[in-house]
């Protein structure tokens, strides 16, 4: 994971976060707090695959040392995920924040998966380093042997 439940009860208002569990109160505040950190770590762990599905291209994953950048958006797409999930949408004027960032993020994501931009990590994997490699026989016909003929 590449980012804590911490995290995103920090960037989302309680009232928010409990909207995740509306209509499911057990009546106990802490069984709904658990409630909800279930789904805040499900989020999660979806942002987190989300990122190894573009980071997998050049890099070995998951990471073992994580840039903060990685952490920054994950938690922007686990926040997306989870303000998606209550139904706020895009066009909300409130919301559209989490929207424009979770963009971000994938633009981010897809330049990292292209070679464009780097996450100071070396090396990557020697597969994505060095694309794939065909062994054969050697070649029993040459232009130069095969010349004249």
């Amino acid at each position: 994971m590449y980012c804590t439940e911490a995290d995103l009860r920090g960037m989302i208002k309680s009232d928010v976060l409990g909207l995740l569990i509306s209509g499911a109160e057990t009546g106990t505040p802490e069984e709904n707090q658990a409630k909800i950190g279930e789904i805040i770590l499900q989020a999660i762990e979806d942002a987190g695959a989300e990122i190894d599905g573009y980071l997998a291209k050049l890099y070995t994953v998951p990471l073992v040392r994580v840039p903060q950048v990685i952490v920054k958006y994950a938690k922007d797409i686990a926040a997306y995920n989870l303000i998606t999930r209550i139904g706020v949408g895009k066009d909300d004027d409130r919301e559209q924040n989490y929207y424009k960032r979770y963009q971000a993020a994938l633009r981010f994501l897809e330049l990292v998966a292209k070679g464009t931009v780097g996450l100071g990590l070396n090396p990557p994997t020697a597969q994505a380093a060095g694309g794939f490699r065909m062994d054969g026989p050697r070649r029993v016909f040459t232009r130069k042997n095969l010349k004249g003929m």
